[in-house]
């Protein structure tokens, strides 16, 4: 993967190759800049790579238009921001619901105030991000990730922004949705005691993949 800048172009992913298998959990790990939120991001197909390609469901994604993209994504892939990404102008209920709704799916509401009640939020349905504390909002973009019951979950430092407390409330609620969706989750973090609950941890350095650890977990077929 590289970045064009003027003349120059920079390689930031280089001789990256894994598969992750169904219902794993993998972490990504490696100092800032060594590419962990990029790679994510080609995973989520909001990036393209400049070579290689990237195979989800037996689908190349990069192959894809950006219309053929957005629609997979839609279906597939549920993504969990560091910086919570909720719209500003809905409400926590129907932030949630958008996903569904989007796809013309009606029972969307209903779902979504179920996932709020999961994760301790049935009292601020009708409540604005602005209204919310970190904590808070960050369960609702929870909510919202899983609310398509994607196969494939993604979650960038999903408690960069969050004390320590909070913190590891909303990784229990992670971990707990995971469990009950069966999503794949792979996660980007700094935090190796949360790095440690994966069943795998890749780590990035300048670019490239320069370890890997692995605890053994029953799987069910490649991922991605």
């Amino acid at each position: 993967m590289q970045l064009r800048a003027g003349s120059q172009s920079v390689k930031i992913l280089q001789d990256i190759s894994f598969e992750v298998f169904t219902n794993q959990v993998v972490a990504i790990v490696g100092p800032s800049g060594s590419g962990k939120s990029t790679l994510l991001g080609l995973l989520a197909g909001l990036d393209r790579p400049t070579e290689g390609s990237i195979r989800i469901h037996q689908t190349n994604i990069t192959t894809l238009t950006e219309t053929e993209m957005a629609h997979f994504r839609r279906k597939h892939i549920g993504y969990v921001f560091q910086a919570f990404h909720l719209i500003p102008t809905l409400t926590a209920l129907e932030n949630v619901a958008l996903p569904l709704e989007l796809q013309g799916i009606s029972t969307g509401t209903s779902r979504a105030k179920a996932l709020l009640q999961s994760v301790g939020l049935e009292h601020r349905l009708q409540h604005y991000p602005v209204q919310l504390s970190g904590g808070e909002q960050q369960r609702v973009a929870l909510a919202r990730a899983f609310i398509v019951q994607p196969p494939l979950l993604l979650a960038d430092e999903p408690t960069g922004n969050l004390d320590s407390s909070t913190g590891a409330m909303v990784i229990d609620l992670l971990w707990e949705l995971h469990q009950q969706h069966g999503s794949t989750l792979i996660l980007v973090t700094h935090d190796m005691s949360l790095a440690a609950r994966a069943q795998r941890i890749l780590t990035l350095r300048d670019g490239t993949m320069v370890n890997e650890t692995t605890h053994p977990l029953p799987s069910s077929g490649p991922e991605a």
